[in-house]
């Protein structure tokens, strides 16, 4: 693993660590409205979960790095790290969705804005938010990252490069036919 690889994989965990901590920890109590959780809210829950495996998939991917066998899982990286960029993006989506209603509420179905109300809750749900695209914005590098390293061994389908992608020399392989 290359130093920029292993540095946004490095900063992938606090990130999403801190994120789901501020959104995890977030809760207020009005005397008028009741109580509001991030655990009453299915996209603040979300979130918290998505933060929780790509933060440990950052980890396991860079504790991994050093043996040599993991070297030759580039295709399953570039993968898992194109799949834990998408879910980054769903869940980013699921919630600001849930912040801009609460922020701006919607007067077509009657709900109201209800950040008034909870300032400090959608205060901490915007900063976890934002934690998460530092995240998002991470994993989408390291997604660029990984198809270059693949790509860049490998050609891509259509180039006419070998196809099987093994780090074994070419002319190893024609002696072993």
């Amino acid at each position: 693993m290359k130093l920029p690889e292993l540095a946004l994989r490095l900063c992938v965990i606090p990130l999403a660590v801190a994120s789901l901590w501020e959104m995890a920890s977030n809760s207020q109590a009005d005397d008028t409205y009741g109580e509001v959780k991030f655990s009453n809210i299915s996209g603040f829950t979300y979130l918290v979960g998505i933060n929780a495996v790509t933060a440990a998939y950052a980890l396991a991917s860079i504790l991994l790095s050093p043996f040599k066998s993991f070297a030759q899982y580039d295709w399953l990286i570039l993968v898992l790290d194109q799949a834990s960029a998408y879910l980054l993006v769903t869940s980013a989506s699921a919630a600001a969705e849930v912040l801009q209603l609460a922020r701006h509420g919607d007067r077509d179905v009657s709900w109201g804005e209800v950040c008034s109300y909870f300032g400090r809750f959608c205060g901490k749900a915007t900063v976890s938010l934002a934690l998460h695209a530092a995240a998002l914005a991470c994993f989408v590098a390291l997604s660029i990252l990984s198809a270059f390293r693949v790509f860049s061994r490998c050609g891509h389908p259509h180039s006419g490069a070998d196809a099987d992608c093994s780090d074994e020399p070419k002319h190893a392989q024609e002696q072993g036919k």
